[in-house]
């Protein structure tokens, strides 16, 4: 679920800033303490994520629809390197494989979702519903609690039936919550005897700003100012809708929860003393995840949206809002919908006041927000342009989220960091490091008597990452994406990950640093591993391996020969 946040900003400037601490959340302050060694509360589910187009393949196999990502990627310059969904991690054909994989990282949960169009190719109920997508599930499902693995399931994780797009223009249209509606009971009726954690939506967010505000995403349209608001206002109806249909119809015999998963970078004030600045970094936590978790637990869009979209609706000569408004009775129904708020969190931004003049021509939803966001050129950065490693506002948001909707039942539902380079890596000693420390914030946010109940790394797999195509890996497992049978290699993240959920924390200093020691041994060692291994074996494992060694040697080679050409030329 991964945007590319910092590029639809236009430029992210640069601050070295240095806050003062405090315990107790608070705009003005905050605390960078030390790490935290404790365990988490008993029965603290870990679990490890993907979605249906980053990793299942099989894009026009048994009967499956297009998606709007099928068609999307298929054109030419919309994605890194031409990349598509079309084989990805062939996962489709490996349900048991990857149950294993699972299985050896001792995880309680799982997150998936389902493809709309391979279950309903047009994404209409009445045309047609396809029994060989719907046996594809079963059997994950059935898989995962053979296992004891508790499957989490999302609806909604971008990949709308195409025909739903080209007949009724996809979330800019209201036809889309019955629709979805519709979907949604299909898969309680045949799944929600065993699944009972359903996520409606996966980052809405990234649907109305990148599918409809940047065209960065499929669908790839540039509705500025307008076509994010209007499709997040559906998408928000369509939640309720659903839960309501699960409330009415489903919850007295399955006894499940329905949630949504929503995307949210923290916003740190630049200045704690200015408050101009504390304003912008409310404005812009609320422009992103409020926009979706105000109506939902309150009701209502966020008054500062109101009132800022308001304001230069007016100023731009337009009779009313660009934001729409829901009817008293829209809001007494939207209000309450959500058993959990599922929190995808990657990054933070340091924000400051920044006003941006209003012109018919130029209204966005970047410039609605009046504010700049800016980063300190110390945060590693190790592979997303937009994701710095920043973990303290990790627990920052939790206790936001606690103050302002009266401490829900949270669960992670996405928490990772990507790596971007030319030569594979194993030892992936920084997603250690990130995984270490942002579960930790986390650890804190519990002890600040935050409502989490579970963590979900993201993710499982490398996989298509959207628009950049395979350009970057976020998985514990490298996949070879040059060998067709797609195999999978565990990092060194995947040992480290393991020993936190069997551990349910970090015990002592001594014991987690002998983790981080011996993940990083393991991953070493990989190469006379492979030597033992039948020649089979070692033939797939030849791009794991042998490739990144000769990529190494033949940097040195380079730089080796260069040297020796400047030598020459003096």
């Amino acid at each position: 679920m991964l945007p590319r946040r910092a590029r639809t900003v236009g430029h992210v400037l640069v601050l070295v800033l240095c806050l003062s601490s405090a315990e107790d959340f608070d705009w003005t302050k905050n605390d960078h303490g030390s790490f935290y060694y404790g365990t988490f509360p008993t029965g603290f589910s870990w679990g490890a994520g993907s979605s249906a187009y980053q990793t299942e393949g099989a894009w026009d196999k048994d009967g499956k629809g297009l998606s709007i990502w099928d068609v999307f990627s298929h054109k030419k310059g919309k994605v890194q390197h031409n990349g598509t969904g079309d084989a990805a991690c062939e996962g489709y054909y490996k349900i048991k494989d990857d149950v294993s994989l699972m299985k050896e990282l001792k995880l309680t949960h799982y997150r998936f979702s389902i493809s709309w169009p391979r279950i309903l190719p047009t994404g209409i109920k009445s045309d047609h519903i396809n029994e060989k997508g719907i046996q594809y599930y079963d059997d994950l499902i059935n898989h995962l609690l053979e296992n004891k693995i508790t499957p989490v399931v999302t609806l909604y994780h971008w990949d709308l039936p195409q025909v739903l797009q080209e007949k009724y223009g996809g979330w800019q249209n209201l036809s889309m919550v019955n629709y979805f509606n519709d979907f949604a009971n299909l898969c309680f009726e045949r799944f929600g005897n065993r699944v009972k954690y359903w996520i409606t939506f996966n980052n809405p967010w990234s649907v109305a700003v990148e599918g409809y505000e940047t065209g960065e995403h499929a669908p790839g349209l540039k509705l500025r100012g307008t076509g994010a608001y209007r499709a997040a206002h559906h998408i928000i109806k369509a939640h309720a809708k659903v839960w309501h249909s699960y409330d009415m119809q489903w919850r007295g015999k399955q006894k499940g929860l329905v949630g949504i998963s929503l995307g949210g970078d923290w916003g740190e004030p630049v200045d704690i003393s200015n408050q101009k600045d504390i304003e912008a970094a409310e404005r812009y936590v609320q422009f992103y995840l409020g926009w979706f978790a105000t109506p939902i637990f309150h009701g209502d869009y966020p008054q500062v949206m109101k009132d800022f979209i308001g304001r230069k609706s007016v100023q731009q000569g337009l009779g009313t809002s660009r934001l729409p408004t829901f009817s008293p009775q829209e809001k007494s129904y939207i209000k309450g919908t959500c058993d959990f708020l599922g929190i995808g969190h990657y990054t933070t931004r340091y924000i400051t006041q920044k006003n941006n003049p209003s012109s018919r021509g130029s209204s966005s939803y970047f410039t609605d927000r009046d504010l700049a966001e800016l980063v300190d050129p110390r945060w590693p950065d190790p592979g997303s342009e937009w994701l710095y490693s920043v973990p303290w506002g990790f627990r920052r948001l939790l206790n936001f989220v606690k103050s302002q909707y009266g401490n829900p039942m949270i669960y992670v539902t996405e928490n990772g960091v990507s790596e971007k380079m030319a030569c594979t890596e194993l030892c992936d000693e920084w997603r250690i490091h990130y995984h270490k420390d942002y579960i930790n914030e986390m650890l804190k946010a519990i002890k600040d008597g935050v409502n989490v109940r579970g963590y979900t790394a993201w993710s499982l797999l490398d996989k298509f990452e959207w628009d950049e195509g395979y350009s970057e890996r976020f998985g514990l497992y490298y996949v070879d994406f040059r060998n067709k049978n797609k195999p999978r290699y565990p990092k060194a993240s995947v040992q480290f990950y393991k020993r936190v959920i069997s551990s349910n924390g970090f015990p002592n200093q001594r014991e987690v640093e002998n983790w981080r020691r011996k993940a990083i041994e393991t991953c070493s060692s990989s190469n006379q591993l492979l030597a033992a291994d039948p020649l089979t074996s070692h033939m797939e494992m030849v791009t794991e391996i042998v490739v990144p060694t000769v990529c190494t040697l033949s940097i040195l080679l380079s730089a080796v020969f260069l040297m020796f050409l400047l030598r020459r030329r003096d």
